[in-house]
This record gives structure tokens, sequence and C-alpha cells, in this order.
């Protein structure tokens, strides 16, 4: 299969099908079925690193994938008891800001509404990441980061509907690093990557020092693809359960449908695909993490179309045109 996989992408590669693909990782059943890596122009957020030859070894910006990995590690946090419930008020996390906390309306958001993107704040990450306009840059420009996300007008009730909003894992982060005393890549590291065996990771920072929960994580994509399987595992690694079965089941549950129809969970999204389930993380450029538990499959991909809006077609041509049909 590893042969077919492999000039069937040639195939694709050739034709242009998967335009600004960097690297390939597909493993079935603990064995690796398909892995590659290319060359082109790659990014750490705005700023170029020039023409890279990706290998197995080369650390790629996940950007919103990073959102998804965010919700592992609450998740992990939350099974220590050292994160609120779902259902607690948010702004108890955040005593700081009484006078948000006065407010009627703010006082009805729950930590389940940051888990869910459906804080009802006015809310727009549609224009580039390089603009100072689009709501999650100017939310790293702000003084106060998380001031700036709950501060927000109210344009509608918590839980009403799904809004993407890098500023509700931002919080989500400040209150697993508040909750455990540790950054988010300190905390990271030991409950998560080094028990999955990973040992070369980077976590971008924003202007404050503040690890970016919702896109600053960089990993291989052989690394990612093993927090794939960990999904796959119900949370289980090695004889170890690194995350709590229930919390990836609560994660995986649809909650709130999105803006362009499939479901979203936890920081995760939903669908499916040729009538199988499909769990997925996403990230600006093509990156995706795919899980496919019918066929326990996990495909990561990453790719080096920022900003474009028909990004999507390289990660879902790599899953349909190449790994899909060649499953039995």
């Amino acid at each position: 299969m590893t042969t077919q996989l492999r000039a069937r992408l040639s195939e694709i590669l050739q034709a242009g099908h998967v335009s600004g693909l960097h690297a390939v990782a597909a493993v079935r059943g603990g064995q690796t079925l398909l892995e590659y890596y290319g060359t082109g122009e790659d990014f750490a957020w705005g700023d170029s690193l020039g023409v890279v030859e990706f290998g197995p070894e080369t650390l790629h910006d996940i950007r919103s994938v990073t959102k998804s990995v965010t919700a592992l590690l609450y998740g992990i946090a939350y099974g220590e008891g050292l994160v609120p419930p779902p259902a607690e008020p948010l702004l108890r996390g955040f005593p700081q800001y009484p006078d948000l906390a006065a407010d009627p309306q703010r006082a009805r958001l729950t930590v389940e509404h940051a888990l869910t993107m459906s804080l009802g704040v006015e809310w727009s990450e549609d224009l580039p990441y390089n603009s100072p306009a689009n709501a999650e840059i100017a939310m790293e420009l702000a003084p106060d980061r998380y001031r700036y996300i709950l501060e927000r007008p109210i344009i509608e009730p918590p839980g009403a509907r799904w809004t993407y909003c890098g500023g509700a894992t931002a919080l989500l982060g400040r209150l697993v690093a508040d909750g455990t005393g540790q950054s988010l890549p300190q905390y990271g590291q030991a409950v998560l990557f080094a028990p999955l065996g990973i040992d070369n990771f980077g976590w971008m920072t924003g202007a404050d020092g503040v690890a970016s929960a919702a896109s600053g994580l960089r990993l291989a994509p052989r690394d990612l693809a093993r927090i794939g399987e960990l999904m796959l595992a119900e949370g289980a690694w090695d004889g170890q359960q690194i995350v709590p079965e229930d919390w990836i089941r609560a994660m995986l549950q649809p909650r709130l449908q999105t803006s362009w129809g499939a479901q979203y969970g936890y920081q995760w999204y939903v669908e499916s695909i040729e009538g199988r389930r499909l769990v997925a993380a996403m990230g600006n450029g093509g990156q995706r993490l795919f899980v496919l538990p019918d066929l326990d499959l996990t495909v990561a991909i990453t790719a080096g179309n920022y900003d474009d809006p028909d990004q999507w077609r390289t990660p879902l041509g790599v899953l349909e045109r190449i790994i899909l049909p060649a499953m039995a």
C-alpha cells in the first residue's frame, strides 16, 4: 500500500492538485502508510523563513491546530482538578476584572462557551493575519489580551452560535497556566509531549511573552500524527492514560454547527467524509490533523498556503485523492 500511495501522491503533485504541500504523515494501526516531505516557502506567523527543505525533524507552524492541542491540555488539567469544569462561570477564573463580572450579560459566560467558541461577542478573523483589524492580531497588540477579549461588545446570547474566535482559546490557555502554575509549553511538555515521546517542539509567544494558545505551536508532522493516534486510542498511550477518556468523548461531542456546516465540539471539528466519521484539527495555510476512527487512521498534513481562500483544497485533496481511495 505504501508504494501505491507514493505513486498516487507523485501523480497528484505533478497534476498540481495539492499545491503548496509541505509534508504528509499517514498512520494506520500504528503503521506508517505514507511519509512525504517537500520544499517550499514557510513562515513563522508573519515572518518568512525562506524556502525550506522539509524533513522528518523539521518543525512546522501548525497554526490553529494549536487550539485543539490546547483543548487536550485543558482536559488533562481538568482531570487533575486544576481548572474549572465547563459549566463554571468564565469570569470566576478572571477575578482581576470585577467590573466585567458585574455585568449581568457577561456573568452568563461559562467556560464551555469558550470551549465551543460561542461567547456571543463581536469577533472577526476574516481579514489576513497581518492586519491589525483582524481580531486575533488586535488581541495580540492590546495592552491586556484577556481584558480585550472579555470586554468585546456583546452581540448575541452566549451559546447561541459558533463564531471562530482565537480569543476563546487564549482564555482557555490562561486558565490552564493559572491552574497548573506553568506556562503552556512547560505543562504541555510534562503531561502530553514527553509521554508521547515528542521531544522537539516550539511554542511561539506574543509580545508579552505568553505562549499563544490559539496558534503558536510548531511540530514535526510525524509528531502531530502521534496526537492523532492518541485521539484514536481515546487518550491512552503505551499503557498510560494521558488524557482522561471521558474528556476525549466530551471534547468530540458535536455541540454547534460551524459557518460551513461541520459540527464543533470543544476546539475540535467533527464531520463526515464518504460516510465515515472525521475528527479534525485545522490551521491556516492548510495545516490539518485528520482522524478517522472507523479506519484507525490519522493523517497529519502541513502546507504553505497561508491566507489563501482556497487553502482547504490541498489537505482535502491529499485525503480524498490519495489516502482514502487506498483504504480497503
